[in-house]
């Protein structure tokens, strides 16, 4: 009679025959094709789509225009309606994009001059985050964001100074711009 072989026996000679055949396919496969790379200097071929490639888009927002002074201050570009919160170091801890209104500022240096919680917009529009500058003929100029998020045209013909922002925006303005600190505005 053969004599049998213990349970540890037949899992100790599996394990060594599947390691064994792991390390074989390994070795195969160490020697079989492998993909090229294309060469560096390659030139496209008559083959080639002849559709052009898009220029690599800068990364990252859009840079603190040079001319808008230093320190920390918010600026406001009149001509991209852009406006970047700038700390102290000079670098911009927040940037975006707002909506101008009929009325706007000339390209200066001005203070902040008055804040309003919440009020009634020229527009006829529930805004908050008031944060006042300047005014230019009888109109106040300031930012602000309208309660409900919203951004509507100014009617046909009035005169606005309302430079509206989305709510996260106004709100993230309204907590950088304390009375007196920097605005500046540039083209």
């Amino acid at each position: 009679m053969a004599a049998l072989l213990p349970s540890w026996a037949w899992v100790s000679g599996l394990t060594v025959a599947a390691t064994a055949a792991v390390v074989a396919l390994a070795v195969q496969a160490d020697h079989g094709p492998r993909p090229a790379a294309p060469a560096a200097h390659a030139r496209p071929t008559a083959s080639a789509s002849p559709t052009p490639t898009a220029a690599p888009t800068p990364s990252g927002p859009p840079a603190v225009p040079e001319a808008s002074g230093i320190g920390r201050r918010i600026v406001y570009s009149v001509r991209t309606h852009r406006v970047w919160l700038v700390d102290a170091t000079g670098e911009p801890s927040r940037t975006f994009t707002v909506w101008p209104g009929t009325v706007e500022p000339q390209p200066g240096r001005y203070s902040v001059t008055a804040r309003t919680a919440a009020t009634t917009g020229s527009d006829g529009v529930q805004v908050e985050h008031i944060v006042y500058f300047t005014a230019v003929s009888g109109v106040n100029i300031g930012f602000s964001n309208a309660v409900d998020g919203s951004s509507p045209p100014p009617a046909d013909g009035a005169r606005t100074g309302g430079i509206r922002l989305h709510k996260e925006d106004g709100a993230a303005l309204w907590a950088f711009g304390d009375p007196g600190a920097k605005v500046s505005v540039v083209e």
